[in-house]
């Protein structure tokens, strides 16, 4: 099993920064990708980013040129670094991890609002 904690989430301006963090924990050897969904009022689920255990990462459109992905192998830590947020960016925001099975954190929310 695979245990994943998100943290960083809270209320930003329009414009403004913000960095997820998401910690790993359990059998982490066998993942291969990790990444970022996110869930917003009354929307779906929909992937932000993802990065592999090569280093290589993937945006949605939406995130292109605003988030970044990266990760701590070291630390077993992943990021997200979100910038220019925007009010269409609230969601409650998924750490998620794969390693033939899909293991997930419990969410932070993310508010951009004035």
């Amino acid at each position: 099993q695979v245990q994943l904690v998100e943290s960083g989430g809270g209320l930003v301006q329009p414009g403004g920064s913000l960095r997820l963090s998401c910690a790993l924990s359990g059998s982490i050897f066998r993942i291969n990708t990790m990444g970022w969904y996110r869930q917003g009022p009354g929307k779906e689920r929909d992937l932000v980013a993802t990065i592999t255990t090569r280093g290589s990462t993937s945006y949605a459109e939406s995130a292109k040129g605003r988030f970044t992905i990266s990760r701590n192998t070291a630390a077993n830590m992943m990021y997200l670094q979100m910038t220019s947020l925007k009010p269409e960016d609230t969601a409650v925001y998924y750490c998620y991890a794969y390693d033939g099975r899909n293991f997930w954190g419990q969410g932070t929310q993310v508010t951009v609002s004035s």
